[in-house]
């Protein structure tokens, strides 16, 4: 294989966000583009135009941004190829589908859609399989002038063979043979001007110069569709890989195009999904190539750099893959874990400020933040999951009912007494630090014949007002000293408040 010249692209169709087996799809592309210092086209198939949203495009480009899925050719950074939007190539459309008519390799088709509506009726009717009839294929030259002159609108139909085999090869499945009787004369451009994706496709790929095309096995129909249509141009087809179909974590059934729930499990279906979600970049792109791929065999994780180095189509599987969303959070945890502290405070920042009501520049600024941020890198799994863990350090006044400050298998007066000699040691440290913290306690604990766990659950709701809290003594250190003290006198009046409520 030459590898200067490898040219695939990713061609999705602005219709909505991106979906996480088109981000698979696009992520495949990439690599292989990437192994072999080929070229990585972006092309937007927009000529759906019922099924056009405009902002759909935003969406796809700043998916694939967030994954770092760069593209040497399309939207926004250009090429010797464009335009890259079909729905500005149409003049080259129309020149080759008559270029087909004109060859007796496809023919105008003016049947109106009251007579095709009746067509499908009467194959319903008589049990026939649906499919174009192909009237419009055998009409003669004088009906079909009749149709002209009615000035009937038309689609253009590709006439498909009627005997033998078409066999297509693919670089995953090997060789595919399809009966041509099970062909229709489908739609290569329609009455509105636009054309149809077989057509288009065919065209765009030929003059983008594309070498390999690897898309979603649900395309495995269309092969001898467009494999007749490189046949009928005289043009070299590239390579083909149907990338196996990604199906529900249960195995059963394709993977939906909308959220949905597995059991109690929450199911992300989109990108964006996936982002909102707390989900790292790293983290995503880790986990589609392991659909479908396997790196090695074993290895789970591993960095984009070592995934080009290794990306190989022969190590796809044919086999459709259960997309398994329970090692994602696994995945993430895994990637945040191995952040340094200030990237994972940036990443953390858009999430926190959105749960805690503060600005980003805000938090930012917040000296605190890295030991809290600090604190929690061991502890989460997604981006989302800090905010509710560190919320005791971004409020005013704690929430907590004064029974939790008793520890178990003490009274009130038990537990405010050993509050009251851990506020009595906290003062009197000289370096308000974690290590002092945990040094002065400790000792307390010993000295006092309290089980850690007694006095370090008052303390944790003294401090936090919350069961799930980081460690202890790094939070107390990163309140600092006054915020701490303040927060352990006002639990010791509420102990004090219930031992005087209890009745002698």
């Amino acid at each position: 294989m030459n590898q200067e010249n490898v040219r695939v692209r990713f061609a999705p169709s602005p219709t909505g966000f991106l979906h996480i087996g088109g981000a698979r799809t696009a992520l495949f592309n990439w690599l292989f583009a990437r192994h072999h210092g080929g070229t990585f086209i972006l092309r937007i198939e927009d000529t759906d135009r019922k099924r056009y949203v405009p902002e759909a495009l935003d969406y796809l480009l700043d998916s694939l941004r967030w994954l770092s899925l760069d593209w040497d050719e399309g939207p926004e950074v250009g090429g010797d190829y464009g335009p890259y939007f079909q729905s500005e190539r149409l003049e080259l459309y129309h020149k080759w589908a008559n270029w087909l008519v004109e060859n007796n390799y496809a023919y105008r088709c003016y049947c109106t859609p009251a007579e095709l509506a009746a067509m499908r009726e009467e194959q319903r009717r008589r049990g026939l399989p649906p499919g174009y009839n192909r009237h419009c294929r055998y009409l003669t030259p004088a009906e079909r002038a009749a149709k002209e002159a009615e000035g009937r609108s038309y689609v253009i139909r590709a006439k498909m063979p009627l005997e033998g085999s078409t066999t297509v090869y693919d670089l995953i499945r090997g060789e595919i043979t399809f009966d041509n009787k099970t062909l229709d004369d489908f739609v290569l451009l329609k009455s509105d001007g636009y054309p149809t994706y077989h057509l288009a496709n065919v065209i765009d790929d030929h003059f983008m110069g594309i070498t390999h095309i690897m898309r979603a096995s649900e395309w495995i129909s269309s092969a001898p569709r467009h494999a007749l249509l490189y046949r009928a141009f005289g043009w070299e087809m590239p390579k083909l890989a149907h990338l196996p179909l990604i199906l529900n974590p249960s195995g059963k059934g394709k993977l939906s195009k909308r959220k949905k729930q597995a059991g109690n499990e929450e199911i992300l279906v989109n990108v964006q999904e996936y982002r909102d979600a707390g989900f790292l970049p790293d983290a995503v792109f880790n986990f589609l190539a392991n659909i479908g791929w396997s790196y090695d065999g074993q290895t789970e994780i591993f960095t984009r750099e070592q995934a080009i180095a290794r990306f190989d189509i022969k190590d796809i599987n044919s086999t459709a893959a259960a997309l398994p969303f329970s090692k994602m959070e696994w995945l993430n945890g895994m990637y945040i874990r191995e952040m340094d502290l200030p990237s994972l405070t940036a990443a953390l920042l858009p999430f926190l400020a959105k749960s805690l009501g503060r600005s980003e520049e805000t938090l930012a600024g917040d000296e605190r933040l890295p030991q809290l941020v600090k604190l929690v890198q061991e502890r989460i799994k997604r981006l989302t999951d800090a905010a509710d863990i560190i919320r005791f350090a971004y409020v005013d006044h704690l929430a907590y009912e004064a029974k939790n400050l008793v520890a178990k298998k003490l009274t009130p007066a038990a537990s405010l007494a050993a509050l009251q000699e851990a506020i009595r040691r906290i003062e009197a440290l000289p370096a308000f630090t974690e290590e002092a913290l945990e040094m002065t306690l400790r000792d307390q604990v010993a000295a006092s014949g309290l089980k850690a766990g007694q006095l370090f659950n008052i303390l944790r709701w003294a401090v936090t007002g919350q069961k799930v809290a980081p460690p202890l003594f790094g939070s107390m250190a990163a309140l600092g000293r006054e915020t701490t003290l303040r927060r352990l006198h006002e639990a010791a009046q509420r102990l004090a408040d219930l031992v005087a409520a209890v009745p002698s």
